[in-house]
């Protein structure tokens, strides 16, 4: 295969991966990289996939639309990840096969709704994205409420419930090649590894609850998932370390 900026990027990126897994006492294999392809054009989504990508993230409706002539024919699995208005719920549970960014059970509804009627025969996988930081510019169902509101997700019978995804505050990136389980008190590392845990501990005491393998976690970026992968993500959603800085 010929070198690509995009291939020399997922190299660095795999390397990245299977040390951050190995120091979790973990295999690269049980990590999903989701390429975050939002305001890229569909020419750098289909270099990606033929380096080896097969999961991408979107984050508008809109762009997404307006993309899917130029990647048909990809056998990629499209990720919804950003937040999702309510009235563009029809639209998603056609065009993705997982929106990883639900935080309100109307929102749920309209989607089960909507991919009973897609003629899609599967049903939709959803994650529930937590406010693991009180930040107010952040979306995402309070912890508090998480537990009634994924109890009141699971039984819908079009939807997947199968896991959690969270944005943690930014403290600056982690570092490439660096181990960021040994960084000072102050570094970033250290910062953002307590939002990861709680998601996990959340996820975990959440599966307990209901009785339900809530298999995925879906946490970490360029700048911080060495240390998510460290404290349990199953997915990382990588954009500019992947695609390059953003158009």
């Amino acid at each position: 295969m010929t070198q690509t900026p995009i291939l020399e990027n997922l190299l660095r990126l795999q390397e990245r991966i299977a040390h951050a897994a190995a120091r979790g006492g973990r295999s690269p294999d049980e990590i999903t990289l989701v390429g975050v392809s939002k305001t890229q054009p569909a020419s750098a989504i289909r270099e990606a996939y033929e380096a080896g990508v097969r999961h991408f993230g979107e984050n508008r409706v809109q762009e997404w639309e307006g993309k899917l002539a130029g990647t048909d024919g990809l056998g990629a699995t499209w990720h919804l990840i950003g937040h999702l208005q309510s009235n563009k719920a029809v639209r998603a549970a056609k065009l993705f096969h997982s929106v990883d960014s639900v935080d309100d059970f109307a929102l749920a509804q309209k989607l089960d709704r909507a991919r009973a009627e897609s003629g899609v025969s599967t049903k939709l996988r959803v994650l529930v994205e937590v406010r693991v930081a009180r930040e107010e510019t952040k979306s995402g169902v309070e912890v508090a409420v998480l537990p009634e509101l994924a109890e009141k997700i699971a039984p819908l019978p079009h939807l997947e419930l199968a896991g959690l995804m969270c944005i943690p505050p930014f403290f600056g990136p982690v570092g490439a090649g660096s181990n960021p389980s040994q960084s000072g008190a102050a570094s970033p590392a250290d910062a953002v590894r307590p939002y990861f845990r709680r998601l996990r501990d959340l996820r975990d005491e959440l599966g307990a609850k209901l009785g339900l393998r809530l298999a995925v976690l879906s946490m970490g970026m360029s700048h911080d998932f060495d240390v998510a992968i460290e404290e349990g993500a199953t997915e990382v959603r990588v954009g500019t370390a992947l695609f390059g800085p953003r158009p």
